[in-house]
């Protein structure tokens, strides 16, 4: 079992940048690969990033790719989402999510997470 709470988030103008944090307690960290997703008002929710449990290999939404980066530290039981350039089609609740003890190539589908926070809103204004 593990708890996971993002913060963060948050109002910024397009262009600007924000950095998630999604903080984890309960088993330990480094048995977890990670993922962020999002859901827009009215949309269903989608894929942004993910990271494999020891870290080093991520996978990225095409939308967010070159932009977003996802990173962990195992120590401090946190992973990350620099968001750089942000558009206002970047709007949306914001939710990470952790799986046991995988060992496949960063997970990019809902379906593949077994833990999920809260979620912290992201507003872009134009």
């Amino acid at each position: 079992q593990v708890q996971l709470v993002e913060s963060g988030g948050g109002l910024v103008q397009a262009g600007g940048s924000l950095r998630l944090s999604c903080a984890a307690s309960g088993r330990t960290f480094s048995f977890y690969a990670m993922g962020w997703f999002r859901q827009a008002p009215g949309k269903e929710r989608e894929f942004v990033a993910a990271i494999r449990r020891s870290g080093g290999v991520t996978s990225y939404a095409d939308s967010v790719k070159g932009r977003f980066t996802i990173s962990r530290d195992n120590a401090e039981n946190t992973v990350y989402l620099q968001m750089n350039s942000l558009k206002p089609e970047d709007t949306a609740v914001y939710y990470c999510a952790a799986r046991y003890r995988s060992t496949a190539a960063p997970l990019r589908q809902e379906y593949e997470y077994d833990y999920w926070g809260q979620g912290t809103q992201v507003t872009v204004s134009s």
